[in-house]
């Protein structure tokens, strides 16, 4: 029997690869659940607009369900929506995650609070091996958020191909960005009836974070 499920999204390669093997698997996405800042709206940690949400949203044939919250009510809202997927049909929550446990246990927490189950497809893989499988499945993700602290703006509106790969790693930086060293956003895939229209035209600064604008 077919699972139904919520995926938590950000927009990047692991939540989309995550998704992937869950539709591979047989399993049915009800919605994409994101967290959009009250204030700027755009999603916390990625930044992206509710332009390119939407065209997500259209482009996979999925509805997205908004989470608008300030840092104060970031759980509360987002347990509440995930019971708003539940009503859509969903009996599990979906992450991204590979192996931070702090970020497990946090999506945990938020799961059993709304009732639901939750599932960790990537949890405890091979980092590198995961952002190939990314890459090699035919997802283009492409570098939307650099830490300054590890790579420079350069790298900003890159679409992650195995050869950057290497010159991430050169740069001592963990392949698959799991520490926050970057963070991508995906246009494009098997899965995407269409490929996102983006543009790279600037960047802004956010403490030693540098962000494509998009």
């Amino acid at each position: 029997m077919s699972n139904k499920f919520v995926l938590s999204y950000s927009g990047g390669k692991d939540c989309i690869l995550a998704l992937y093997r869950k539709i591979e698997q047989g399993d049915i996405p009800v919605a994409l659940l994101t967290t959009v800042k009250k204030s700027s709206e755009e999603t916390w940690t990625h930044g992206l607009s509710f332009d390119l949400l939407e065209q997500v949203s259209k482009s996979l044939e999925l509805p997205i369900i908004y989470a608008q919250c300030d840092v104060s009510e970031y759980e509360d809202v987002f347990e509440e929506k995930l019971r708003e997927a539940k009503k859509m049909g969903a009996t599990s929550v979906v992450y991204g995650d590979i192996d931070i446990a702090h970020h497990k246990q946090w999506g945990v927490d938020r799961s059993k609070n709304a009732g639901l189950d939750y599932e960790f497809p990537l949890w405890q893989e091979d980092r590198e091996k995961l952002v190939y499988e990314v890459i090699d499945s035919g997802f283009k993700a492409v570098i939307k958020k650099v830490n300054l602290d590890y790579l420079s703006e350069d790298f900003l509106g890159k679409t992650l191909t195995k050869e950057l790969i290497e010159k991430i790693k050169s740069k001592g930086v963990d392949p698959c960005g799991e520490n926050g060293e970057y963070h991508t956003f995906v246009v494009d895939g098997p899965i995407f009836d269409y490929k996102i229209n983006i543009k790279h035209d600037e960047s802004k600064i956010e403490e030693n974070y540098a962000l494509s604008i998009m």
